[in-house]
């Protein structure tokens, strides 16, 4: 019997966007390369929608976001704005 790995089951959920009002944002990305060290937004986030550039900056693409609200709770300094999007955007998950 074969697995599936967690990219194929999230592969079959679908995201639908809210041109022009992401429903979080980064309150002060000058923070994250000046102040954050650990930029663990970028390593905990499931669906990947933090990624570090080379020059520190921590670039977030909310597309595919899953909801999970774990980047406001690893970010200890609080530069992460996180709210719900409106109604009939964001994750739709195909299971559940």
């Amino acid at each position: 019997m074969r697995v599936a790995k967690v990219e194929e089951k999230l592969f079959q959920n679908r995201y639908r966007v809210d041109g022009g009002r992401p429903h979080i944002t980064i309150k002060n990305p000058d923070h994250c390369a000046s102040q954050c060290e650990s930029r663990q937004c970028t390593v905990c986030c499931p669906a990947g929608c933090y990624t570090e550039e080379g020059n520190g900056r921590v670039v977030l693409i909310t597309d595919g976001c899953l909801e999970c609200g774990t980047c406001r709770i690893i970010c200890h300094d609080k530069n992460v704005d996180w709210e719900y999007p409106r109604g009939g955007y964001g994750i739709l998950f195909k299971f559940g």
